[in-house]
């Protein structure tokens, strides 16, 4: 007989109507979760809703509209990250009704990292979303800020991970969805968590408040606009003529290089006093080892948020790291994306994340003459941002080198500025801060309220 194993003795009468019999799917943790479930009291999503997936048609792409795509990278921890997104024509959009989002819809994404979900609310609308999502709407009485939080929780998880299947990639299909069980909470309590969620949701939208605010300092000291509203002064013929001796200093004979919108804006720059990158701080391109058997903190491009933040991390030993993440951060120290594709990919280090992994697809700056906080909004800022798209070169992946990056001139701002805009993206992170910590505290309460003796009737 076998010793230390951990087996779950199932009767036949048990297996589902798939007749699962994959182990991990009646693992004593999933069957323990269940029953733990079953003694509280459950429903299932669909005694309290009506549960589809988005279009399953090709998207028909519009960047000039304004009606959002969610998709499966959408929906996060009870919060949407748009950073990424992309449009859907209007004529898809009123082609697609059933799929279009109304404010409360729950929104989980279905494949990827499955589970993750949110609640729509009127800034993402309008909105429409593609087939990797599942769209819940809510028709009985039932908080949809509870049920967002529900799933994210351990109990949620646990579910939404057992029921996804697939070989290639895993997929939680909408029949599964539906099945999917949820506490019969009292409505003291559902008031309870969703109050916690919309407070969370109210300091982050203060958080990105401070941070517009911050942006908009910056645009007002250096008297420079988006560049986006001044292109119409290029004329009508998109056409820049260079001598030989430019083209060959610059090394560059791609034409996209010498576009007239980068002049614009290098001619903006050339009013001000400037420093290259290289003259603003230390640039860490070392590579690190990571030791097999440690366990590190990996920060890769898909973790930065769009207000400058880390949003997350993979933990994982150094012999289950990708082969990219070679470079140690610091607190303090300012990340930014080599990649042309994920420019905007910019973020300063916190403490938490003091002494972790990050991507080779970053550079790491330690700033010097420069504090972090103005560092990361002239990095983030339109007119900067075009200035590395141009210095990107490549075809298979195409990006910006450290020679061309070091090179790139950024304005120089009075100590006093710099003071004021470190002081309001610092208050923008606090506030981020404490929108996670709500969420994380209503998440607790649910687990905790599962976890208590005795089932509401």
């Amino acid at each position: 007989m076998l010793k230390g194993l951990e087996v779950s003795e199932i009767k036949f009468s048990m297996l589902n109507e798939e007749l699962r019999i994959d182990a991990e799917y009646f693992s004593k943790q999933n069957i323990s979760v269940i029953k733990r479930l079953s003694d509280f009291g459950t429903i299932k999503i669909s005694d309290i809703a009506e549960v589809t997936d988005g279009i399953h048609t090709s998207i028909d792409y519009d960047e000039n509209s304004r009606i959002n795509l969610i998709s499966a990278g959408s929906p996060k921890e009870n919060v949407f990250d748009l950073s990424r997104n992309v449009f859907i024509s209007e004529k898809a959009h009123k082609e697609n009704p059933r799929t279009a989002l109304r404010k409360d819809d729950v929104i989980i994404s279905t494949v990827g990292t499955i589970g993750n979900c949110a609640v729509v609310d009127e800034s993402i609308l309008p909105a429409n979303c593609d087939r990797h999502v599942g769209i819940i709407k809510i028709n009985k009485d039932y908080s949809p800020h509870v049920l967002s939080t529900f799933l994210l929780s351990k109990y949620g998880r646990l579910q939404t991970m057992r029921e996804s299947t697939g070989n290639v990639q895993l997929n939680l299909f909408i029949y599964k969805l539906k099945e999917l069980l949820i506490p019969a909470f009292s409505k003291d309590f559902q008031s309870k968590i969703e109050t916690l969620v919309k407070s969370a949701h109210a300091r982050l939208e203060e958080s990105k408040s401070l941070y517009a605010q911050a942006e908009n300092l910056l645009r007002s000291e250096l008297g420079m606009s988006n560049p986006s509203e001044n292109f119409g002064s290029c004329g009508g013929a998109n056409v820049s003529t260079k001598r030989f001796s430019d083209v060959f200093q610059s090394g560059r004979l791609d034409s996209e290089y010498y576009q007239k919108k980068y002049d614009l804006i290098e001619e903006k720059i050339s009013h001000l006093e400037t420093l290259q990158i290289s003259e603003i701080g230390k640039l860490n391109d070392k590579n690190f080892s990571p030791e097999e058997n440690a366990e590190y903190k990996y920060i890769a491009l898909a973790d930065i948020g769009s207000q400058g933040e880390i949003s997350s991390c993979t933990l994982a030993k150094g012999s289950e790291l990708p082969t990219r993440a070679r470079r140690i951060v610091h607190k303090g120290d300012v990340l930014v994306s080599s990649i042309e594709g994920s420019l905007q990919s910019c973020a300063i280090v916190p403490s938490e994340f003091d002494g972790a992994l990050c991507s080779t697809g970053f550079y790491v700056i330690e700033p010097e003459t420069m504090n972090a906080e103005t560092l990361l909004i002239l990095l983030k800022s339109e007119n900067i941002q075009l200035l590395l798209k141009k210095g990107c070169s490549g075809t298979i992946l195409t990006n910006i080198s450290k020679e061309e990056f070091l090179k790139i001139r950024i304005p120089v701002l009075s100590a006093e500025i710099q003071s004021k805009i470190a002081s309001l993206v610092q208050s923008s992170f606090s506030c981020r801060a404490e929108s996670r910590r709500l969420l994380q505290n209503a998440k607790t309460l649910v687990e905790q309220e599962i976890e208590k003796q005795g089932t509401y009737k």
